[in-house]
């Protein structure tokens, strides 16, 4: 159900890039070096994770496995940093075990009362603003669509490091970062399960979102 929310992030996930003025594997003559241009997901190193409380006794986490964003990078500017990210909500993972409970969990998630994917095929972010927030943290502000439903979401986002190339890389620049954000499910229409006022019994209204991703860029491509 809040995986949804995960996607958003994604990816959005990209835009953290933004706070290159300071990178914790990388000194500030290399971040200076990165290359300013279009950046695309690796999706070897990406990942994109929700979590939602479940009874009050656990926050059951699950991911996305397939999605895919785009960043535009410019060291020298920074706050003009711009990401899409794009969700497969398909592509749900809840390591549910079918064989042993003989129910396809991943597949009710997917039907009418929660993602209802055959309706809404795409989760999507979009950046709009880059708020940095310290050095190598910026909050990454856009319009996160789930459901069917439009509507900003915040991501908290810290950049970790960078490189033009490297000696085992030597063909790609690099970037990468980590990110976190939350949403309320029932502002995008999925409201099954949310407990009772005052009770924790069911699924939770609140959405964690949790993205590790880096980003991979040509070192000879020519900048946008």
């Amino acid at each position: 159900m809040k995986r949804i929310l995960v996607g958003c992030v994604l990816v959005t996930f990209a835009s953290l890039m933004v706070f290159t003025g300071a990178a914790r594997s990388a000194g500030a003559e290399e971040q200076a070096a990165i290359p300013a241009g279009t950046y695309e997901l690796d999706k070897s190193h990406a990942s994109l994770i929700f979590r939602v409380s479940h009874l009050g006794f656990s926050m059951y986490t699950a991911r996305f496995t397939k999605f895919d964003a785009e960043l535009f990078f410019d060291p020298e500017n920074p706050q003009a940093a711009h990401v899409t990210a794009k969700v497969d909500p398909t592509s749900l993972e809840t390591d549910f075990p079918v064989e042993e409970m003989d129910h396809d969990f991943n597949a009710q998630l997917l039907g009418p009362d929660w993602l209802d994917a055959a309706q809404f095929p795409e989760i999507s972010f979009v950046s709009k603003e880059i708020e940095p927030t310290g050095g190598n943290s910026a909050k990454i502000i856009g319009d996160f669509t789930l459901h069917g439903v439009t509507k900003p979401l915040t991501l908290n986002a810290t950049y970790n490091g960078g490189y033009e190339r490297h000696e085992y890389d030597p063909d790609n620049s690099r970037i990468g970062f980590s990110a976190t954000g939350s949403l309320k499910r029932s502002e995008y229409g999925i409201a099954n399960g949310i407990p009772a006022p005052g009770s924790d019994f069911g699924v939770g209204d609140e959405v964690d979102i949790i993205l590790e991703v880096e980003f991979s860029r040509p070192h000879d491509s020519k900048a946008d």
